[in-house]
């Protein structure tokens, strides 16, 4: 089975008088990116975490992130420095700016003071260790959510790519029968090419052999027909052996494009030329799905 590489999945929890969430997404990259945003003082978890989504997945842009509520607290107030030298800068400037209209200020006591928003909170306990082994356990069941996303929107995608495959394996049968049914075109090509070196004043044999030869190299469409089923064939066979073949789908697709192009430049018909355009938008659509293939 194939995976695909956009997938999410998430997973909360509560430990230690402390909500947590994890938020894991994936999204298609060309090698793997993990990107994690954890709160301070998780640096163990962090490693466990990389560790765990590099022998999970090859390849994809991974975005991580940790929520964590802390309820606990030990009852005790504190002040927040930071916010009482905001607080205490702003009523200094306030009395400044009165004293220079004329306007006098009463002082504002402590208590007025610690009333502002922020100033005085509740102390959080630092202590981290109980939190550990949940959020490790936790990202384990995410990080499987997001395994199984990744697995079932595989499989959808690999149905489109196999339906896509027989589509380009239709079309390659439909231009070799059209080559086939083109020898009267390329008869007239022939003749024309004919009169036309017959008509000069003396006729080069070997200008004559070139002219022909000219003529069916540009029109002989065997060898891309035979590679086209070549490609066809190791393009099921990387979809059955599954696993992270993202890469190698996508340099098959660059192949068959080219041979639709070649295709396209030998049709000297009308009905192989139009075979040849519906197999390249046929081999575009496949590039794009075969992007998100991990």
């Amino acid at each position: 089975m194939i995976r695909s590489m956009t997938a999410f999945a998430t997973q909360q929890g509560f430990a230690d008088d402390a909500g947590w969430t994890w938020d894991v997404r994936s999204v298609n990259g060309r090698g793997l990116d993990v990107k994690l945003r954890l709160p301070d003082g998780f640096s163990d978890v962090e490693g466990h975490v990389r560790k765990a989504v590099a022998a999970a997945i090859t390849r994809g842009n991974v975005s991580i992130s940790l929520r964590l509520n802390r309820t606990q607290t030990d009852g005790a107030l504190e002040v927040d420095q930071d916010r009482l030298d905001l607080i205490l800068a702003a009523l200094d400037q306030i009395q400044d700016r009165a004293f220079d209209k004329g306007v006098t200020l009463g002082q504002p006591t402590a208590a007025d003071v610690l009333a502002q928003r922020g100033v005085l909170v509740a102390r959080q306990s630092d202590d981290t260790g109980a939190l550990i082994t949940p959020l490790k356990a936790g990202f384990a069941e995410a990080l499987a959510g997001l395994i199984d996303m990744r697995d079932h929107e595989g499989s959808a995608l690999e149905k489109v790519l196999r339906g896509q495959i027989d589509t380009i394996e239709g079309l390659t049968q439909d231009a070799a029968q059209a080559a086939a049914d083109r020898t009267d075109t390329l008869q007239d090509q022939l003749d024309r090419a004919l009169a036309r070196v017959a008509g000069q004043t003396s006729v080069d044999p070997d200008r004559l052999a070139q002219e022909l030869a000219l003529i069916a190299v540009k029109s002989d469409i065997t060898e891309e027909i035979d590679r086209l089923g070549a490609h066809i064939q190791a393009a099921r066979d990387l979809l059955d052996a599954g696993g992270p073949v993202g890469r190698k789908l996508d340099f098959l697709t660059q192949e068959f494009n080219r041979e639709a192009n070649t295709l396209c430049s030998k049709a000297h018909a009308t009905a192989l030329t139009q075979i040849g355009l519906a197999l390249k938008a046929v081999v575009d659509q496949m590039r794009e799905q075969v992007q998100n293939v991990e």
